[in-house]
């Protein structure tokens, strides 16, 4: 396959464009595999059909062009996103690591032979008809379905040998062709204060995070939708180094797994919150796909009110979600009352204003009868102060929001510091004292690496320096 023209970060002008719906169109990545759009805040919805990146005027057509054949963009090409002279350029908006991490993907014929399909899922991608039908294919009936889901499901068993039920040329078959797990645990923290938070590696070497987080009688599972982030949070560990690649249904799904097997005798996991590594609607299907498995009687069985999908704010998928007819709890990482404050702090806000935002989320709650949560990292004496918080208080009642507020947990290697206890307090009382719903959410794990994605750093750094590709 041919390679991608090597980019200078730069230079000027560095044009990504996606034709496709926001944040859900397929493409193949660096090692052609299928993959949906991970840039949303650069995609037109014209075309699902012929995604295509733009890079320094060189156009990379579809998978199946010929290389040869790329072709030039004029000079006289209107600057701006997708030839838009009322969009901003991607030089402007993106984070610093997308040219490097458009520098290494590669294009090539889609591949659809079933053994590299096969190789890239597990057990838990499937749903009970999905795997009835692979037991047809083998002239097994459907029921053997149901029985494997139980075992692994409501019963905790991660080894088809264990399956007793199942005859042993089928418990083969089913340890050759589509394995439970498809990660291994390389690291484990554990706090003073019972938070656990684990660093999963997956067959291609990519890692990610899930943390259990215990509350009294609660277990909450925090999880992960992607390897790495491609949002770019100023404060976050996540995105320092870009995003690697999106996670399938099934790796989101065993995190949950993975952290039910820690919650020990008494305790059953009850909440799951999708505030891990990536935005989860910029890997819409997949998310999708693992909260209907999680909610699911005969998955996971965790009920919809108790999960929680947080997100930086894409409108269209917002209103996607809603019409999913989920009764989850949808969280919106704000972070700022203004949209000149949020686009210092997330690049992803020169794409989307807050009134954007406030429109989405009064549709979710039209159609779902959820209010929103709006989430609010505390950053010592950028977005903490008492303006920000009255500013705040109006933008939460427009969207009829409850506010949690989170004071930061410092990142090594980043500027930004966690307020005060006053600071925090006073943020607190004037949002309170303006009728809004607010929640101070107490730090946890605070003696090992609890900030998001830093774990997963941490290992990357030691290991040399960048992610694996």
């Amino acid at each position: 396959p041919s390679e991608a023209t090597e980019i200078n970060p730069q230079e000027s002008r560095d044009r990504i464009e996606t034709r496709s719906e926001i944040g859900d169109c397929p493409y193949l990545d660096y090692l052609g595999r299928q993959r949906s759009c991970w840039l949303p805040w650069a995609c037109e919805s014209e075309s699902r059909d012929t995604p295509y990146l733009q890079t320094i005027g060189e156009r990379i057509a579809q998978p199946d062009a010929p290389a040869a054949k790329l072709s030039r963009i004029p000079d006289s090409q209107p600057t701006g996103i997708g030839g838009n002279p009322n969009r901003p350029d991607a030089s402007t908006v993106a984070p610093p690591w997308i040219a490097p991490t458009i520098r290494h993907m590669r294009h090539t014929e889609q591949r659809n032979d079933t053994a590299e399909h096969t190789l890239r899922h597990t057990l838990l991608d499937h749903t009970p008809d999905t795997l009835a039908a692979i037991f047809a294919s083998w002239n097994e009936p459907g029921f053997r379905a149901k029985q494997v889901l139980e075992w692994v499901y409501q019963r905790d068993v991660d080894d088809y040998e264990r399956m007793t039920n199942l005859s042993k040329s089928i418990r083969t078959r089913l340890t050759d062709a589509l394995p439970i797990f498809g990660s291994r645990i390389v690291a484990r923290q554990d706090a003073s204060d019972g938070v656990v938070k684990l660093l999963l590696e997956w067959r291609d070497g990519a890692t990610t995070e899930c943390v259990l987080i215990p509350d009294g009688q609660r277990r909450t599972a925090c999880i992960s939708t992607q390897v790495g982030c491609p949002v770019g949070c100023v404060f976050c560990a996540s995105g320092l180094d870009g995003l690697q690649r999106q996670l399938t249904a099934g790796e989101v799904i065993e995190q949950v797994l993975r952290i039910r097997a820690l919650c020990g005798d008494g305790h059953r996991l009850s909440n799951v919150v999708f505030m891990g590594l990536g935005e989860p609607l910029a890997n819409y299907a997949t998310t999708v796909h693992a909260l209907r498995t999680i909610n699911a009687d005969w998955g996971v069985g965790i009920g919809a009110r108790k999960i929680t999908v947080s997100t930086v704010g894409l409108p269209t998928q917002m209103r996607r979600l809603a019409d999913e007819k989920m009764q989850i709890t949808l969280a919106l990482s704000l972070h700022a009352p203004t949209d000149e404050l949020r686009r210092e702090i997330i690049p992803w806000a020169n794409r989307v204003s807050i009134q954007e935002l406030t429109d989405a989320c009064r549709y979710y709650f039209e159609r779902t009868g959820r209010e929103i949560t709006l989430e609010y990292i505390l950053l010592g004496g950028l977005n903490d102060g008492q303006h920000e918080a009255r500013r705040l208080a109006v933008v939460a009642r427009r969207m009829r929001a409850n506010v949690n507020l989170i004071a930061y947990n410092p990142v090594d290697g980043l500027p930004y510091r966690r307020p005060d206890e006053p600071s925090i307090n006073r943020f607190r009382d004037i949002l309170q004292g303006r009728g809004v719903n607010t929640h101070l959410r107490r730090s946890r794990g605070m003696d090992i690496d609890a900030a998001c994605g830093q774990l997963r750093r941490d290992r990357i750094v030691k290991l040399g320096g960048s992610v694996q590709t």
